[in-house]
């Protein structure tokens, strides 16, 4: 394993600083059961939403299991521990609801081109 150095060090701090202040972050996260939508509100004041039935794995999942949505760490991330899954913020915010494979199966090559940019 290589060592770390200062100047190591300095530069994933800046990364991480760049990160916090331009990708997309969830402030707070909830399943809307009457309009069957995942609503995610968002650091900077932003809010968007999406139907948990574009998420893999989800096709199956019960509205119990939908609403246990955490968020991860400081935000880039969402949780359900019951289903074993997790979405990056950023991620579902371009549309990306599974996998590659995933997307091209169930978008077909709609995907494939929006994939390949």
């Amino acid at each position: 394993m290589t060592e770390l150095t200062d100047e190591d060090i300095l530069a994933a701090n800046e990364r991480g600083r760049i990160a916090m202040a331009t990708k997309p972050r969830a402030k707070s996260a909830r399943y809307d059961r009457d309009q069957d939508r995942i609503v995610v509100d968002l650091v900077n004041g932003s809010t968007f939403a999406f139907p948990p039935q574009l998420l893999q794995g989800f096709d199956r999942a019960t509205p119990d299991q939908i609403a246990e949505v955490e968020i991860l760490g400081v935000g880039f991330g969402l949780h359900w521990e019951s289903l074993d899954a997790d979405f990056t913020v950023a991620g579902l915010m371009a549309g990306r609801f599974g996998t590659a494979r995933y997307m091209a199966e169930r978008f077909g090559s709609a995907w494939d081109a929006v994939a390949a940019e």
